[in-house]
């Protein structure tokens, strides 16, 4: 870290020192990689292992051996007609070519990662959306379907001319290599695209560009944001906004000697932009355990041993995943941990306290959005930790609280502790074009200047960021942004449903949990088991199947005949909290959840009996991020 970030102050003189532009040298992301080979090539860039145990078989590659894979899998693309504004998109777990494919991609055109736990029908629609010409795949392995659903989705996309497969047995060790040879799934091929092998195509391909980047800095990504269906919500990145994110993080949170322990999914903008981005910038190393990361078998298991394995100084994780490791014991040596840094949803009070508490490390609590090429606040690793909040505004971001009128119109600028729609200007913001379809980029911004959020927030007097709620109707379960519509769409599509209104109930460990209301069709009867099953079959993202389904007799409507979901939210706040205080024998209930302007909804506690304490209360619905106060 070469600059002080405790305070607003840190930031103003960051800021004072020379423009954003001058900040850096190189010009694409490519040439950034290339400035940490030159400075640091042969130190280790990235590791991984396929199995999750502190002794299991991994592979690191150096910097000099990432750079040369970057620059043959770009010539690999360029040789399959892929052209600067041509897209190479991917649907990989985890793994080293999944990072060299993402950074290929966005040397040779444009990168495009797809969430591989998505229905083939989400995931063409995807590749579609972006036109892309060349797939890159698992080859068929064992106990997963990420092979089958590529296969079926390019079947359903005609753009794609190329696919290709990327075969994890290279991580594996005997006996297990021998054997997966042997029991490889066989896969349907329903579509006329030349099918080549990843690693293989690599090999004869040059460890220098064959071809000159563009330096006019072109868009190099497209990261689809989550809960999209037939009409997907793209999000467009420039080579300056990830160059900002990694200037930002190898400038203010980490340096070479950092050793970060990544388990996150990279077709998420939190491992692509603050995770790796900042790591490459920096010269530090990253480790990835398992293709699927946190979700992996036995990851959480041996998630402290992994750290004692590789000194970790870092680790990036979500409040579910940080939820999960307080579960375990800490059964390792971490001395060597410094800080944690947390991000994609709210971290609860009780959670950031605990967390502390077992480990000795603070959680470093951000913010971020795909909107923004991700980072906008962070909580200053020199200065206070304010739990609940997202830090301060990082340096070179704008960040302002407006309301606006139905048209888009600044109607008012906040004042401090006054809550509004946070509104984004930085370098990771491509102004009038922000999603690849102009008509979602149409009200998107303030002043024609800072994007709209969506986010409901306030700054206080030391300038750090509150959020407080979402005006954009969303379910965020994990950092796993999802549409309710998904949901509405399915249910309504039932004989029995008339009306159907999807939210985000609260929960200790996902932040939220889908859950959905419906009004029957006069006459009509079903059950919630048959309602789950029906959403379970037609849902086409899996973490959007609700969790709970009621069934009332008229759902809450506005004047206008528009399901009103504020209510439903208070109903869902009621239910999971007074749950929560009935299985802890605490005689406490929600008597009312009011609306406040600073925080959002807020629980309203009743204590009949009188022998209830605040620190019991916190105990309990503290594992939650909506607030709660006492009754008056």
């Amino acid at each position: 870290m070469n600059y002080d970030f405790a305070n607003s102050a840190d930031v103003q003189a960051i800021e004072s020192e020379m423009p954003i532009g001058d900040r850096w040298a190189a010009k694409t992301v490519f040439q950034q990689l290339s400035h940490t080979r030159d400075a640091h090539g042969a130190r280790p860039a990235v590791s991984f292992q396929l199995k999750s145990g502190p002794k299991d078989k991994n592979i690191t590659l150096s910097y000099n051996d990432l750079t040369d894979r970057v620059a043959q899998a770009a010539n690999l693309f360029r040789s399959l007609g892929v052209g600067p504004d041509d897209v190479v998109a991917y649907l990989l777990p985890t793994s080293h070519e999944t990072l060299i494919t993402m950074l290929g991609g966005m040397t040779a055109g444009i990168v495009a990662p797809i969430n591989p736990t998505l229905s083939p029908e989400h995931i063409s629609a995807l590749l579609k959306e972006v036109n892309a010409k060349v797939l890159v795949t698992m080859k068929p392995f064992p106990k997963t379907d990420v092979a089958q659903l590529a296969h079926a989705a390019a079947a359903e996309a005609e753009c794609v001319q190329t696919i290709v497969e990327v075969d994890l047995l290279p991580h594996l060790s005997p006996p297990l290599s021998w054997i997966v040879p042997l029991i490889r799934p066989k896969v349907e091929v329903n579509h006329s695209a030349d099918v080549i092998e990843f690693n293989s195509a690599l090999a004869g391909q040059s460890t220098t560009l064959d071809f000159a980047e563009r330096d006019d800095d072109p868009i190099c990504a497209y990261f689809h944001t989550g809960g999209t269906t037939g009409m997907p919500k793209v999000s467009q990145h420039r080579h300056s906004g990830a160059l900002y994110n990694g200037w930002l993080g190898a400038n203010l949170l980490m340096d070479e000697k950092d050793i970060v322990i990544c388990p996150m999914p990279l077709f998420h903008v939190f491992a692509a932009y603050p995770a790796w981005l900042v790591i490459m910038t920096a010269g530090a190393h990253m480790v990835m355990p398992t293709p699927a990361g946190y979700r992996g078998d036995g990851v959480f298991d041996n998630f402290w041993k992994l750290v004692e394995r590789y000194k970790g100084t870092f680790i990036i994780t979500v409040p579910t995943a940080a939820a999960a490791l307080m579960q375990r014991p800490v059964d390792a040596d971490i001395s060597s941990l410094k800080n944690a840094f947390c991000g994609s949803a709210p971290l609860p009070v009780e959670l950031f306290n605990k967390f502390q508490e077992t480990t000795g490390v603070s959680i470093l609590e951000g913010y971020g959005m795909t909107e923004a090429t991700c980072l906008v606040s962070c909580n200053p690793p020199d200065g206070e930790r304010k739990i609940g909040s997202v830090g301060l505004p990082l340096p070179y971001t704008d960040v302002r609280i407006l309301h606006m009128d139905a048209k888009g119109k600044v109607t008012k600028e906040c004042k401090t502790g006054e809550t509004g729609e946070v509104c984004i200007s930085n370098p990771g913001v491509v102004v009038g074009a922000t999603y690849t379809d102009p008509a979602k980029n149409k009200m998107l911004y303030a002043d024609k200047k800072y994007m709209r959020s969506g986010d409901l927030g306030y700054l206080d007097g030391d300038g750090y960021l509150w959020l407080t709620g979402r005006s954009k109707d969303v379910i965020m379960r994990g950092g796993h942004n999802i549409d309710p519509a998904i949901i509405e769409e399915a249910l309504a599509g039932h004989p029995a449903v008339a009306f159907a209104g999807a939210i985000g109930q609260p929960d200790s460990y996902a932040g939220e949990l889908p859950c959905a209301y419906v009004e029957l069709i006069a006459g009509s009867e079903v059950t919630v088991d048959e309602l789950i099953a029906h959403a379970r079959e037609h849902v086409s993202d899996p973490a959007a199947c609700p969790k709970y389904i009621e069934v009332l007799d008229a759902l809450p409507k506005t004047a206008v005949g528009k399901v009103f979901k504020p209510d439903l939210r208070r109903s869902a706040i009621t239910r999971v909290y007074d749950a929560a205080l009935e299985n802890a024998g605490v005689s406490a209930r929600v008597i009312s959840v009011d609306e406040d302007k600073k925080l959002g909804l807020v629980a309203k506690i009743s204590n009949p009996d009188g022998n209830v304490s605040d620190k019991d209360i916190q105990a309990i619905l503290g594992k939650f991020t909506r607030p709660w106060a006492w009754a008056e």
